[in-house]
């Protein structure tokens, strides 16, 4: 096979790259920005290899790398940590409103929301935690550390914690599913993921609204990214937020980060 040459979607044969046109590393960037604009290369798709370009569009690794950066600064493609390079699908928008719940805000995005539970303890608060909590020093926390799906893919890593003693009874409705069945498995590493609405409510807590929320950009930590599936390079977005019970009580401290290439943050009146 003749590597400069492609089959055009009218079965014709074309060169691949002009030797003598523009740079190769742009003519690659724009025949697969056409291709992905054409739905040859659908949204969430993988990409071919970097070595398999190379070999398509005869040229070296290098010439092929700075397309795809290319192609990642405009927003069309995305890498996942380990996994390689995706076509970058649209962007979940994260409403913050006075009751926000992860599963509601998923699935109107057309999605379907899931996750991966990481942690789930008591232990002694963390200054910063026990002061979002407004709990006095050496105060007893609950800590649920989840990974948030959508459609599979990670959109959100966050770390959700409760006041121990002013909600009696949560860390076991937390560690059991909607059916009242546990859900950490003999390992001792907990599965599934717990509906925080539930499991509060079980403790006494029938409603509770978003007081604050606070929204800083950074870059990810080697295992946020990993577990996210995204490069070093692109910044998380990170929050911090308290809700509270109807009577203005802290019942939930939690610090959030969400991947740019896959969501973005919009506050609504």
């Amino acid at each position: 096979m003749d590597d400069s040459l492609v089959t055009q979607p009218d079965g014709t044969r074309a060169p691949e790259l002009e030797r003598d046109g523009a740079p190769l590393w742009r003519q690659i960037v724009q025949r697969l920005r056409r291709e992905i604009e054409a739905g040859q290369h659908q949204p969430g798709a993988r990409l071919p290899t970097e070595a398999a370009l190379a070999a398509r569009f005869a040229v070296n690794r290098h010439t092929v790398r700075r397309a795809l950066d290319d192609l990642s600064q405009r927003g069309l493609v995305r890498v996942e940590q380990g996994r390689g390079m995706f076509v970058t699908e649209d962007v979940l928008d994260y409403a913050v409103e006075p009751r926000t719940r992860f599963s509601a805000w998923v699935r109107k995005n057309d999605m379907e929301p899931s996750g991966q539970v990481l942690r789930l303890l008591e232990a002694e608060g963390e200054p910063r935690v026990l002061a979002g909590l407004g709990l006095p020093a050496r105060g007893r926390v609950i800590l649920l550390e989840r990974l948030g799906l959508a459609d599979g893919r990670p959109v959100s890593l966050t770390r959700h914690y409760f006041p121990a003693a002013r909600l009696p009874g949560l860390l076991d409705a937390l560690r059991a599913d909607p059916a009242g069945n546990p859900t950490e498995n003999p390992s001792g590493n907990p599965q599934g993921n717990p509906s925080i609405t539930e499991a509060l409510r079980t403790a006494g807590v029938a409603d509770y609204r978003r007081q604050v929320t606070r929204v800083t950009a950074r870059p990810p930590t080697a295992i946020e990214a990993m577990l996210l599936r995204m490069a070093r390079g692109r910044p998380v977005l990170a929050t911090e937020n308290v809700n509270v019970d109807p009577n203005g009580a802290v019942v939930e401290f939690a610090l959030g980060c969400y991947p740019t290439p896959r969501v973005q943050i919009v506050f609504e009146p």
